[in-house]
């Protein structure tokens, strides 16, 4: 049996670490790179630290709009398709990526099955939203991450092909945190002691694209007396220059380039909390045990609220510095993520549809 692949952003690179090592043991695989991460400091160096084999085909559509982007996707997919004729397709998360894989497979009346199903942020401003919404409608088979991704299904009424199996980013996480641990010397590098930092991202175009939005985010960076990590994303970098932030912060926040994924996990275990507009960010803190303050209005992982692990603040100067001093997160935490084991689970149910 043939099963194609489809990933094109960091967060794809690293949920397809500990699935495709796990899929290429039954199945063969072929890897197909759209190329909306393309910066070598957010794509190659992830596959070439996390051991993700070399894609067999790499579209490098690069940036555009939304629409641009998709549509480039959907022409190059297909010509994949028609020539490698899948038995299905695996798509992972809620990026332009996602659906331009699930939309051309869907045409070819090929079988779709999508990897962290069942997410909503019910924002539909957030293009992630869209995106989840129209794939999740045209999968055939929907690996949900936690038990709110199947009541989501259930309520807009998907049922079928519908399975909790638990987050395949658990899998790589436990599995990557030890080689973590042993080969990354970030902190030496950076000067920094554990527990005595805070580590920070923001890429979220809600607050990218807004100099409100980004000024106040910044401005509460400045203001607290902690140091704070944060490794810059490319357009963030752009933004924050263009708006004539980018001074400023240099100034009170130690701002370095973006980090592959293993020095990332070892800088954000040994911090004291997390500030990010990530939705996978905020899922691997809680899985870190780290404390999460969430630079949004909303969340698609609700359960990391409700288990005490993360604080929303949308891009509010007053609640980012007041959680910066005062949230300390819960005391324990549940298994809300699965128990490690998604990946086989995910290639036992794909032998069984089949």
């Amino acid at each position: 049996m043939k099963i194609l692949s489809i990933i094109g952003a960091r967060p794809q690179f690293i949920k397809c670490t500990s699935l495709s090592r796990a899929i290429r043991k039954e199945y063969k695989e072929i890897l197909v790179h759209t190329g909306q991460h393309y910066d070598p400091e957010m794509s190659d160096i992830f596959f070439k630290e996390l051991d993700i084999p070399e894609p067999d085909y790499n579209l490098g559509v690069g940036s555009s709009s939304h629409g641009e982007q998709t549509g480039k996707m959907l022409i190059e997919i297909e010509k994949i398709l028609l020539k490698e004729k899948p038995d299905l397709i695996l798509v992972y998360g809620d990026t332009n990526s996602t659906l331009a894989g699930a939309l051309a497979a869907s045409k070819l009346h090929i079988k779709v099955a999508h990897v962290e199903a069942g997410l909503r942020s019910f924002d539909r401003t957030m293009p992630e939203e869209i995106n989840r919404v129209l794939t999740d409608r045209i999968s055939d088979l929907l690996f949900c991450p936690t038990e709110t991704a199947v009541l989501n299904l259930k309520k807009e009424g998907i049922t079928t092909g519908v399975y909790n199996v638990g987050d395949v980013m658990l899998d790589a996480l436990e599995y990557n945190i030890k080689i973590a641990e042993e080969k990354s010397m970030v902190l030496d590098d950076l000067g920094l002691s554990p527990k005595e930092y805070l580590v920070a991202t923001v890429h979220r175009a809600s607050n990218t694209d807004s100099f409100k939005n980004l000024s106040s985010i910044v401005n509460s960076f400045c203001d607290v007396d902690i140091p704070i990590v944060f490794p810059v994303h490319p357009r963030t970098e752009k933004y924050l220059k263009q708006y004539g932030l980018w001074d400023k912060l240099c100034e009170k926040v130690k701002v370095i380039p973006p980090l592959g994924y293993l020095e990332m996990l070892k800088l954000m275990v040994h911090s004291r909390k997390i500030l990010t507009d990530s939705g996978g960010v905020q899922k691997e803190a809680y899985m870190l045990g780290v404390p999460c303050i969430t630079m949004r209005e909303n969340t698609e992982w609700v359960e990391t609220v409700e288990d005490g692990w993360n604080a929303l603040v949308g891009a509010d100067y007053e609640k980012i510095v007041d959680s910066i001093r005062n949230f300390e997160g819960a005391t324990e935490r549940g298994s809300i993520f699965g128990t490690g084991n998604a990946c086989i689970d995910i290639c036992e149910i794909i032998n069984g549809y089949f």
